[in-house]
């Protein structure tokens, strides 16, 4: 019998000599690299034959196990054949021993004698030994071969073009995971039969289950299903089966916190040994090692903690019953600074409350304790839905839409999350906020109330459900005390969740709560379009119960409808978000809402069209996407209504968007002939019903389609003409003025079919329409400027008609004037006393209007003719490149050479210039028709008490005279002024606004005309109106995003609108600013500076003046422009007095994005700042900008931000001390001065006060005029003294009121007159000083 065979710490240790019999070594070792390829081939076979011909423990033999070990240790050197023979014979004898185990053990446990049962032991201990061996050479091989492989990939060099011969031509992939397979099969039979029933030879599991480790740090091995499979069920059953448990859980967590690709294998393997062998112990000794884990640990192992996090989670997916007795010990972790673990664990909570507590089973007891303990999750998750970490409210709500989608959140908690899933709506975080959205959109999608969340609805059935209640609850109280049974309230559970079954039961006969488990866009098409009927009577409930069922869930649903639709406004604010997620699932929500007929999403959704513009492809991908969705559907008819309804009920801006969608739908192909087709029947009064307000609706919706497509008007040029001027027009007087647009929208062809065959009549038509007065007024205006611009598109000769429409106009307005021309003398003394301010302002109106069309009508001459010769060179180069001469190319070659063509276009140049000169100055002797009226508008809108009379002239005059300034240059400088004055000064906000706008107009056609007026076009955002500043804001703002105006000093008045009352404005100006922050460089960092000393000079309020920096700060992202604002604030505090100044730079400061060289530079720069530190409030900023700043430091920057913090700190101490200091010097200084004046002004008695007031004038007396009537005084007190005639009374009288007029200037500057009045009280006491005495005795002698 061999020796026993024991594992040793690797695979050299077998040549060791310890001189330890007991054990099987190798004696006779082999080196293979010194054998012959021949030889070794025959070597091998020898070991192959004796493997393969004798018994299957010949292994355990010296001479095999020496030979067999030789082979093994020079594995890698072996030719692939070889290796495949070696390897197939120790797999295919070690498969052959595993089910020998059985029957062995079953003979050695039915022994006849003792000599047999010996026979049998030996036979046992040699296939033990033989398990071991053939389990150590394969375990062996696969190290070494992967060794191998992974060496021969580091060296890998790229391959040449030159083919070699595969040096592994077997497949290593296919026999490793079978060796790996063989073994995890070895351990899952009866082993304790060849081991004892004790727990197996240690040496064996360590071996086994420390390779295993070592292969799953391997990511390729994983990526094989086999391998994994293999891998997984060695580590599960040597830990569950074998009790292997201490070590294998320390190499689990080593493993996890390392690899991240081991995550999920070792989620397969702890699962598949719960499963397979009903035994979690694994699983609940590593939920507690790492509950056990200080949080402290996952902060500073970020790749770990995310790793741990991953693998809680899917171990919750996995096993769920088992996680759930275990969760306590890892709640503590949700107080960690992790936020990675504090998101895996909600992850957890979230599983578990969808799979952990589903079945019904078990007692009612058991069934009350899993009630509460899913309560107490879903509380946390509501909990963390407050958390400090982005990330983690995020997640929580992410987990919340997981619970929705599965149907696992109760009613009674229903309104809970919606609730906080609104307030996560207005979360600072992009990502919180897309999942907040997502979160109502699953609970939209999944809510249990019904398919139309009406509030109207609701409450209406609410009532009468509440009154059905209340009559049947007076009746089952009297059965119930008669009968003596109590009533319970079995409806609600434990969680505050409507009973089902109930509720079941109700819904059954409540067609308004019926819902199916997902509600379906099919299903909500149906009840949409009313394929869902209701009943309007009450269907019989039945019992108190159901009633009182019914009635929760109804106000359950009343509130989830009332949350979402309050919600409304908050989400009209995140579609002008700049996050592109947010707009995109903003659009997703409302969808959403009006397809369960939410309130307020109908209007929220219209105000998502301008986004069409958006620069962004995903946004205006997302609102061509619902425009489809919501507005286009298979009925032709229902999608013209749609359109129809779009085009009534939207502002100007709306319409704009609406046509951009429809002409990009049109293209597509998303708007069908057929849809098409019923808008004309529309238009045309085919469908019955149809109103002349929906006609002009449907012909504005034709007007829009026609601008990707101008055939679409082409067939109905005869209705357009009847319909649109016809007698429908009297009823709707909007639709000539679309009829107008249609014409302008026709195809050049259609153009002249129209005026050969009906010009005569469109154009008298149009004529009427500018001066005839068939229109009401608010609409003429829109009418005549569709009609001119008609004129000018179709009309062969536009500036003909335009001279008879001016005529007509004039002669309108000014009734005594006659004849088909002005006059040049005409004078102002013919001109009407008497002209009708309608008419005059209609007038205005009209040749202001030619006059425009006119300047765009010789634009588009101009560009015809160039486009006329850019085709004809294209022309001649393309014959050019081919090789033929075409006629005039020997003229043009000439022409080219004297540089005719250059001359051509200057003089195109020239004429073009002319022609718009001509139109309001005309030459130097002569005025054209349009001339002789701008001197005319420009002394009425000068007459500034006569435009303040009347409003509305001053509106069209105003305007007039806008685009008379727009059109020539000359009359623009001369009248610049008057601009200015009347936007500053009138009275009206319309004429105010009109001009704001004009003033941009003005500063893109004459920039340096305007230029010197940019400070009054700024002082138009301080404007009281809100109107004019919007359009202020508007102006300067594509002003000086499109380098039409630079950005000067003024454009604090721009950041002031930042924290403007109107919320439009504010979000105007938020937005100019952060388009302005993406120009080149960043403007905004060199204008802070000075923003911020202009902002300091305003009288702004503190908070928004913080809100407005806030804002600026956070639009500067470059570390580089943040360190040099670092240097630019900081040198503001030089010269800077005011202690509200010092604080506003602190708080800008604190506001910044500190990196290290940032930090060292506020260092550097101590000494510019150090006298602000007295102040608390600038060193509460600094002291903010210390604890951030101590955040991000490193070791090194750490230690000196610690000795800046105490170097403020011992700074702002002394110079609080030297202020205190300071101020007692002060106070100390005004007691002395009042003290010695006090000694000096008390007198000794009555007769002395003379005397003593004649001291006290030598050294007192400040002011001149007092000094001077007290000489007059002090004479006059002499003159008595020497008579002697007058009493002491009279004396003492007369010198206090002496002694009031000396001293009240000095008590006035440096103490209160109270005081000041203690001297007199002293002298009526008849208290004296012996000092003032002498003096006075020591005068009088002399």
């Amino acid at each position: 019998m061999a020796p026993p065979f024991f594992f040793p710490s690797n695979l050299h240790s077998l040549e060791s000599d310890d001189d330890d019999d007991n054990r099987l070594i190798v004696t006779n070792p082999i080196d293979i690299a010194t054998i012959r390829s021949s030889e070794l081939e025959e070597f091998v076979k020898g070991v192959s034959f004796d493997l393969s011909d004798k018994e299957l423990f010949c292994i355990e033999e010296q001479d095999v196990f020496d030979r067999v070990y030789s082979l093994v240790k020079g594995f890698s050197s072996l030719p692939p054949p070889l290796k495949f023979n070696i390897v197939e014979c120790l797999r295919s004898n070690f498969s052959v021993l595993l089910p020998n185990v059985d029957s062995l053990s079953r003979a050695s446990h039915s022994p006849d004698d003792d000599a047999e049962f010996a026979r049998a032991a030996d036979r046992v201990a040699s296939h033990r030994n033989a398990f071991k061996i053939y389990t150590f050479f394969l375990v062996h091989i696969v190290l070494a071969e992967e060794a191998n492989a992974g060496a021969s990939n580091a060296s890998r060099v790229p391959p040449s073009g030159r083919k070699k011969h595969q040096i592994n031509a077997w497949s290593w992939e296919t026999q490793r995971a079978r060796i790996l397979t063989l073994i995890a099969n070895s351990l899952e039979i009866n082993l304790s039969l060849l081991f004892g029933f004790s727990d197996l030879d240690e040496s064996y599991l360590s071996f086994v289950v420390k390779n295993a480790f070592s292969l799953f740090e391997n990511a390729l091995l994983l990526k094989d299903p086999d391998i994994k499979d293999a891998l997984c069920r060695i580590i599960g059953t040597c830990s569950t089966k074998y009790h292997y448990m201490t070590q294998s859980c320390a190499s689990i967590l080593h493993l996890l916190h390392k690899y991240d690709f081991a995550v999920t294998p070792m989620v397969d393997a702890v699962a598949g040994a719960e499963k397979k062998y009903a035994d979690g112990t694994l699983a609940a000794i590593l939920i507690r090692e790492i509950g056990r884990t200080s949080p402290k640990e996952y902060m500073k192992d970020t790749v770990g903690a995310e790793n741990i996090g991953r693998f809680l989670v899917e171990l919750a997916d996995r096993i769920p019953k088992l996680i759930s007795t275990n969760v306590g010990v890892l709640v503590p972790h949700f107080g960690g600074e992790s936020y990675k673990i504090r998101n895996a664990l909600v992850g957890v909570l979230g599983k578990l409350v969808s799979k952990a507590f589903r079945d019904a089973e078990g007692e009612v007891s058991s069934k009350s304790v899993r009630l509460r303990t899913k309560q107490a999750m879903l509380e946390i998750l509501l909990e963390r839905c407050r958390d400090v970490s982005a990330y983690t409210r995020a997640r929580v709500l992410q987990v919340w839409s997981e619970l929705c989608e599965e149907h696992s959140v109760s009613i009674g908690m229903w309104n809970e999350v919606a609730a906080v899933a609104a307030g996560r709506l207005e979360d600072k975080s992009a990502m919180v906020r897309k999942s907040a959205l997502n979160l109502l959109i699953m609970m939209l999608q999944h809510n249990p109330f019904g398919p139309q969340l009406k509030i109207s609805s609701f409450e209406a059935t609410l009532d009468k459900y509440k009154k059905k209640l209340n009559e049947l609850q007076p009746e089952v109280q009297n059965v119930s005390s008669l009968d003596g049974v109590p009533f319970k309230e079995e409806t609600f559970r434990v969680d505050g969740e409507v009973d089902h079954v109930n509720a079941e039961e109700v819904a059954d006969e409540q067609p308004d709560t019926q819902q199916p488990d997902s509600v379906t866009d099919s299903y909500l098409s149906q009840v949409e379009h009313g394929g869902v009927t209701k009943e309007s009577s009450l269907p019989n409930i039945g019992n108190l119960e159901q009633t009182r069922a019914l009635c929760a869930s109804l106000e359950a649903g009343l509130t989830f409808s009332r949350c979402i639709s309050a919600s409304m406004p908050i989400l009209v604010q995140l579609m002008a978000s700049s996050s592109a997620t947010d707009v995109e699932y903003t659009i997703l929500l409302l969808m959403r809402s009006r397809q369960f007929q939410v309130d307020g999403s109908e209007g929220c959704l219209r105000k998502m069209l301008p986004l069409v513009f958006s620069q962004d492809k995903s946004i205006y991908e997302a609102v061509e996407n619902a425009f489809v969705t919501i507005y286009i559907t298979k009925n032709s008819i229902e999608t013209a209504k749609n359109l129809l309804d779009l085009s009534l009920n939207s502002n100007i801006g709306d319409l704009a968007a609406l046509e951009f969608i429809i002409a990009r739908l049109v293209s597509k192909g998303d708007i069908s002939p057929g849809m098409i087709s019923a808008l004309w029947d529309i238009f045309c009064f085919n469908v019955s019903g149809t109103t002349a307000e929906q006609s002009r609706c449907a012909l504005a919706v034709l007007c829009m389609a026609a601008k990707s497509s101008s055939r679409i008007l082409s067939s109905h040029l005869q209705d357009i003409m009847d319909i649109g001027f016809g007698r429908w027009a009297k009823l709707d007087p909007l639709l000539a003025r679309t009829a107008c647009i249609a014409l302008q929208r026709l195809s050049e062809e259609d153009m002249k079919k129209l005026v050969v065959n009906n010009g005569c009549r469109i154009f008298g038509i149009l004529e009427s329409l500018v001066t005839g007065s068939s229109l009401p007024e608010n609409v003429w205006y829109a009418a005549a400027d569709k009609a001119i611009g008609a004129v000018y598109v179709l009309h062969p000769a536009p500036e003909v008609m335009a001279v008879n429409l001016v005529k007509k106009s004039l002669c309108a307005a000014f009734n005594g004037i006659k004849g088909n021309g002005v006059q040049n003398d005409t004078d102002v003394a013919n001109v009407p006393t008497t002209i009708h301010v309608g008419k005059l302002s209609r007038y205005l109106y009209v040749v202001s209007h030619v006059a425009m069309q006119q300047l765009v009508y010789i634009e588009s001459c101009v560009k015809k003719i160039q486009k006329q010769k850019a085709k004809r060179e294209k022309k001649d180069a393309d014959c050019d490149s081919i090789g033929s001469t075409p006629p005039c190319a020997a003229t043009n070659g000439i022409n080219a050479e004297l540089g005719v063509a250059s001359s051509e276009d200057a003089m195109l140049d020239s004429l073009s210039e002319r022609a718009e000169k001509e139109i309001i100055s005309g030459g130097s002797a002569e005025k054209n028709l349009i001339g002789y009226c701008a001197p005319f508008l420009s002394k009425l809108c000068r007459n500034f008490s006569l435009m303040q009379k009347y409003p509305e002239l001053q509106a069209a005059a105003m305007l007039a005279l806008s685009r008379f300034m727009i059109i020539d240059a000359d009359f623009c400088e001369a009248n610049l002024q008057v601009l200015f004055t009347v936007v500053e000064n009138s009275l009206c906000e319309t004429v105010r606004s009109n001009c704001t706008i004009a003033l941009g107009d003005l500063a893109v056609r004459f920039p340096n005309l305007v230029e010197p007026w940019t400070e009054n076009m700024y002082a138009r955002l301080r404007d009281p109106s809100v109107s004019v500043r919007k359009n202020a804001v508007l102006v300067l703002s594509h002003l000086i995003l499109n380098d039409m105006m630079k950005v000067k000093g003024y454009i604090n008045e721009m950041a002031m609108r930042l924290e403007d009352e109107d919320e439009r404005i504010s979000n105007l100006a938020r937005l100019f600013f952060s388009e302005l922050s993406k120009k080149g460089g960043n403007p905004i960092y060199n204008l802070l500076p000075d923003i911020l000393g202009r902002l300091c000079n305003q009288n702004l309020k503190r908070d928004s003046f913080c809100n407005i920096m806030q804002f600026l700060i956070g639009s500067i992202k470059k570390d580089k422009q943040m360190e040099g604002l670092v240097e630019k604030l900081c040198n503001r505090f030089s010269g800077v007095t005011d202690t509200s100044q010092w604080e506003s730079i602190a708080y800008c400061l604190s506001q910044l994005t500190f990196t290290e060289r940032g930090m060292k530079k506020l260092v550097e720069l101590f000494k510019v700042y150090e006298h602000a530190l007295s102040d608390d409030s600038v060193m509460d900023h600094f002291r903010s900008i210390i604890s951030k700043g101590k955040k991000f430091a490193k070791a090194e920057l750490k230690s000196c931000v610690e000795e800046f913090d105490e170097k403020l700190n011992k700074f702002h101490m002394e110079k609080k001390e030297q202020e205190v200091t300071t101020r007692n010097a002060q106070a100390h200084k005004k007691k002395l001065k009042y003290n010695n004046l006090e000694s000096f002004l008390v007198p000794s008695d009555a007769n002395e006060v003379s005397t003593e007031t004649e001291v006290e004038m030598d050294s007192e007396v400040i002011d001149p005029s007092a000094e001077e009537s007290i000489l007059y005084d002090s004479s006059k007190s002499q003159m008595d003294k020497s008579k002697e005639s007058s009493s002491t009374s009279s004396i003492v009288s007369h010198l206090e009121a002496v002694s009031e007029e000396v001293q009240s200037p000095v008590y006035q500057k440096d103490m209160p007159r109270s005081r000041a009045r203690k001297p007199r009280l002293k002298d009526q006491d008849g208290g004296a000083s012996a000092s003032i005495r002498r003096s006075t005795r020591s005068r009088r002698r002399g």
